[in-house]
């Protein structure tokens, strides 16, 4: 057991934030000891505030009377008091794995109770990961059996976790988002070059990991890159985000239909558009009780037509009517520092983000409780139940534990 040193909050604020902590900490909920407190008013007024050559999209920002390395050496930053119900008495942080420049820790994160494994994809954009148009993103799995107390009291674990490589038969062409779906693994493939056409894909979640695709067009039209994937929790349906990053990051033809969210009914063999007026939409995930939708835009990354900071870098929210329609879009949360990628939800209907500089936590009024710092990008990431994170930081791999439980464990639909 690792006993965390508690230092009280309330000192470290001032006003009315202070007094709510000040009563958190009479009811024992002290600083744990990977934990500090972010004052956003020791920023609200900066006097010298950087150009955007300086500070842009692509920066992290280091609040006054900090450093990087003070960040990360307490990584879980709490911007609002409602951050301590998340994290919890005792969160700790633990980079699991390294892999140098090949971002093998991207996307497509699931976890899976019965094996306690979780699967996420390399990222097939990037150049260093030597895929386009060459060979397709590799799937790997970790068991979390291995994640014992021991390793998870550690700040550095590398070496100590097993990454496996998953060959699916057939082969997935570059997944990038999945989720668990009717005992399954459901991938969305981007696709490669003009003849292997994006996919919805569903994969056995243990050996032989036997593979099938169930979508892979719109009445005979590709689509550009399927990028997410989500079910609905109220109908089984499926819902993804098709974007074109494949052919912005070079192993996709120009956009060949409009970038919009998909809703796809496997029964039926239905598919309509649930939403457009999108620039690069991205991640997507549901409200527990599925009375709402999220889905990220990421627009401001343009792959080589790089960075446009007009462009979305946004959230955004949507009521999820009965039969399964999208209605009432409402911007939930701007990203200051890289862009918002894949998105969770806790049980009580919490928002998670993988951003430029780590997880970014919300509330369901988009107020922005705190961060899980990684100082770089986290694409993607996935709850292992209650209390367990695994975050995908590209070059990283890293195990955290919190007081949250994820939503949607195994998604039996």
């Amino acid at each position: 057991m690792v006993h965390a040193r508690r230092t009280s909050l309330a000192p470290l604020l001032s006003g009315a934030t202070a007094l709510l902590l000040a009563t958190a900490t009479a009811q024992g909920n002290d600083l744990p000891a990977q934990a500090q407190v972010i004052n956003q008013k020791s920023f609200n007024v900066l006097g010298d505030v950087p150009p955007p050559t300086v500070a842009n999209y692509s920066t992290l920002f280091i609040p006054p009377g900090t450093t990087k390395d003070s960040l990360s050496e307490k990584p879980f930053h709490i911007y609002d008091e409602e951050f301590l119900d998340i994290i919890g008495a005792n969160p700790t942080l633990t980079l699991l794995k390294s892999s140098g420049t090949n971002p093998m820790f991207h996307e497509a994160a699931v976890w899976v109770p019965s094996t306690d494994d979780v699967f996420f994809v390399q990222n097939a954009g990037d150049p260093a990961a030597g895929t386009g148009l060459n060979r397709s993103a590799v799937i790997q799995r970790i068991s979390l059996s291995q994640v014992t107390a021991d390793v998870s009291a550690e700040r550095n674990s590398t070496g100590k976790v097993d990454v496996h490589v998953v060959v699916a038969t057939p082969a997935i062409t570059n997944p990038n988002g999945a989720t668990n779906y009717r005992n399954r693994i459901l991938f969305a493939g981007e696709g490669q070059g003009s003849r292997v056409a994006p996919a919805l894909y569903v994969m056995s979640q243990n050996a032989p990991y036997n593979a099938t695709v169930i979508l892979d067009n719109y009445f005979g039209r590709q689509f550009n890159s399927i990028n997410d994937v989500a079910i609905n929790p109220r109908t089984g349906d499926i819902y993804f985000t098709d974007t074109t990053y494949g052919y912005v990051q070079d192993f996709r033809p120009e956009n060949v239909i409009q970038k919009q969210v998909w809703r796809f009914n496997e029964t039926s063999g239905a598919v309509a558009v649930a939403a457009d007026g999108f620039n690069m939409p991205n991640g997507i995930t549901f409200s527990p009780d599925g009375h709402h939708a999220y889905v990220t835009d990421t627009g401001v990354i343009q792959g080589f037509f790089g960075r446009n900071s007009s462009f979305p870098s946004s959230i955004y929210r949507y009521d999820v009517e009965e039969d399964g329609t999208f209605s009432n879009r409402k911007t939930f949360a701007f990203i200051a520092t890289g862009v918002p990628d894949g998105v969770h939800v806790d049980t009580k209907s919490n928002l998670y983000a993988g951003c430029g500089d780590g997880v970014h936590v919300y509330n369901p009024s988009g107020k922005l409780l705190g961060k899980i710092w990684i100082g770089s990008t986290v694409a993607n990431f996935q709850f292992a139940g209650k209390g367990r994170m695994v975050i995908l930081a590209e070059t990283e791999l890293y195990y955290a534990t919190l007081k949250a439980e994820g939503a949607f464990p195994g998604q039996l639909y």
